[in-house]
C-alpha cells in the first residue's frame, strides 16, 4: 500500500542580519567574479580600438539576450528549492535540479539553432560595418555555450534556495580563474597561441563555462549519493515551466527593449557614444553584483518562510534586504561622483584625443548611473521577492507594458529630438524609477499570499 512520505517538521526561525550576509556574501562574491570576467574582455580588447571594445561589450550583451530567457526560467528552481526546504519536502527536491538541467538542454538547443541566423539579424542593426563583423564571429562562439550557463544557474540555484550557495561561488570562481588568463592569451596570442582578437574572448568564454558546468555537475551528483533515482514527473515540469517561462519572458523582453535602446537609440549617435555606454555597462555590472547577491539571498529567505507557513515574515525580511541594497549602491553612487575619470580610466582609448572624448561623454553617463542604480537596487529586490513567492505573471506583463509600452518609444523620441546620450540615458533612470514604484505597489497588494508554487501534492512511497 503507498502512503505519503513524510519529515519530521524543521523548526523555521525567522533569520537575523548575520544570517542574510552568510547567505548572501557567496552570491555577492559569485556575482561580481561574474562581472570581473566581462570587466576584464573589456579592458583587455580596449587597446584594440573603439570598434573591438563597442564589438565586445554589445557581443556579450547580445549574447546575454538570448541567455536571458531560460535563464529567468532556470531561476525559479531556487523558488521551489526554497519552498520545499521550508515545508520541508526534500523527498520531491531532488527532481527539480533535473528540470534545471532539462532547461537548459532546451537552451543549447536554441542557441545552436541561432547561429546560422546571425549574418541576417546583425544586417538590421545600426552598427557600423567593422563593429558588425566583429560581432558576428564573437556571437557565433557565444552561442555554443548557452546551455552550460543556464546549467551552472539552474544547479547553483537549486543548491542556494537550500541555503548552500558556496556551489554557485565556486562554480563562478572556477569560470573567472579560467577565464581572465585564457582570454589575455586568445585575444593577443602568446604561449603558442595565434592573436584572435574579439573571437579570443568568446572562445574563453565557452572553455571556461564548460569548466563550470562540470563542477556543478559534479556536486549535483555527489549531493544524490545513496539516494534512489527521483524520476521525472512531468507534470511538475510543466508546473516549472508555468511559473518559470513568465520570469524567463519577463528577463527577455525587458532586456530585450534594453538591448533595442543600444543597438538602435545609442548605436545611432557613433561609436564614441557607444564605447562610452559600454564602458559605464561594465562598471555598473561590477559594482551592482552585490546588490543582486543581497536581493537574492533576500529572496531565498523568503521562499523558506512562505514553504513553512510564514507570509507575515516577509515584509520585515523584504525591508531589511532593501536597506542593505541600498546602503551598498548609495555608497558606490559617492565613488561615481567624487572619481569619475579614475574609475572611467582602464576603458580610455590610447590617444590623448580619442581619450578626452572618450570622458567628455562617459562621465555624465556615470553621473546619470548613480540614480539608474539605486532604483535598480530596488526594483531588482521587490521582484526577487515576488518571483520566491511564485507571483512573475503579474510582474511579466507589468515590465513589458513599461518597457515597450513606455520606454522604447520615448528614447526613440528623445534620439530624434537630438537629446544626446545624457538624454537618452535619463530615461532608463525614470524607467527603473516607475518599475520600483510598480512592484513594490505589487508587494503591498498581496496578491503572493494566494499564490501556489510548488502545490499540495505528497510524494508517495512504498512503506
Amino acid at each position: 500500500m503507498l502512503r505519503p512520505h513524510r519529515m519530521q517538521p524543521v523548526p523555521w526561525r525567522l533569520p537575523t542580519l548575520r544570517d542574510l550576509f552568510a547567505l548572501a556574501w557567496p552570491l555577492i562574491l559569485g556575482r561580481a567574479a561574474q562581472s570581473v570576467v566581462g570587466f576584464t574582455d573589456a579592458v583587455l580588447v580596449a587597446p584594440l580600438g573603439p570598434d573591438a571594445l563597442a564589438a565586445t561589450g554589445n557581443g556579450a550583451l547580445n549574447a546575454l539576450a538570448v541567455f536571458m530567457l531560460p535563464l529567468g526560467v532556470a531561476f525559479i528552481v531556487q523558488s521551489f528549492a526554497a519552498q520545499l526546504v521550508g515545508r520541508p519536502d526534500r523527498a520531491r527536491l531532488r527532481r527539480y535540479g533535473w528540470y534545471g538541467l532539462g532547461i537548459a538542454a532546451i537552451a543549447e538547443i536554441v542557441g545552436l539553432a541561432l547561429i546560422p541566423a546571425l549574418p541576417w539579424l546583425l544586417a538590421r542593426s545600426g552598427y557600423s560595418p567593422a563593429v558588425r563583423a566583429l560581432m558576428g564571429g564573437y556571437l557565433a562562439l557565444r552561442l555554443v555555450g548557452v546551455g552550460g550557463a543556464v546549467g551552472i544557474e539552474a544547479l547553483a540555484n537549486w543548491f542556494g534556495g537550500q541555503g548552500n550557495t558556496r556551489v554557485g561561488l565556486a562554480a563562478s570562481l572556477l569560470v573567472m580563474v579560467l577565464n581572465v588568463p585564457l582570454a589575455w592569451l586568445l585575444i593577443h596570442g602568446g604561449a603558442g597561441l595565434p592573436a584572435m582578437g574579439v573571437r579570443g574572448a568568446a572562445l574563453a568564454s565557452i572553455v571556461a563555462t564548460a569548466a563550470g558546468f562540470t563542477y556543478v555537475i559534479v556536486a549535483f551528483a555527489r549531493a544524490g549519493r545513496g539516494q534512489p533515482s527521483p524520476g521525472w514527473r512531468w507534470g511538475e515540469f510543466r508546473r516549472v515551466l508555468r511559473f518559470g517561462l513568465p520570469n524567463g519572458v519577463n528577463w527577455f523582453l525587458e532586456f530585450g527593449a534594453f538591448l533595442f535602446f543600444i543597438d538602435v537609440v545609442f548605436a545611432g549617435m557613433g561609436t564614441a557614444a557607444l564605447a562610452a555606454l559600454m564602458a559605464v555597462l561594465q562598471l555598473n555590472s561590477v559594482a551592482f553584483m552585490p546588490a543582486f547577491g543581497l536581493a537574492n539571498a533576500g529572496a531565498i529567505h523568503v521562499g523558506q518562510a512562505i514553504g513553512a507557513g510564514q507570509p507575515d515574515a516577509v515584509r520585515g525580511l523584504v525591508r531589511r534586504t532593501l536597506a542593505v541594497a541600498a546602503t551598498w549602491m548609495g555608497a558606490v553612487g559617492f565613488g561615481y561622483v567624487l572619481a569619475p575619470r579614475l574609475l572611467l580610466a582602464p576603458f580610455s582609448p590610447g590617444s590623448v584625443a580619442a581619450r578626452a572624448m572618450f570622458l567628455t561623454t562617459a562621465v555624465p553617463l556615470l553621473w546619470v548611473a548613480v540614480a539608474w542604480q539605486l532604483f535598480d537596487a530596488a526594483s531588482l529586490v521587490f521582484s526577487e521577492t515576488l518571483r520566491a513567492a511564485g507571483d512573475t505573471a503579474w510582474p511579466m506583463r507589468m515590465r513589458i507594458f513599461i518597457s515597450w509600452g513606455v520606454f522604447v518609444p520615448l528614447t526613440v523620441l528623445t534620439a530624434r529630438w537630438g537629446g544626446g546620450p545624457v538624454g537618452a540615458l535619463s530615461w532608463v533612470v525614470l524607467y527603473v524609477a516607475a518599475l520600483a514604484f510598480f512592484m513594490a505597489w505589487r508587494l503591498g497588494r498581496g496578491a503572493w499570499r494566494t499564490m501556489q508554487l510548488t502545490g499540495d501534492e505528497p510524494d508517495l512511497v512504498e512503506p
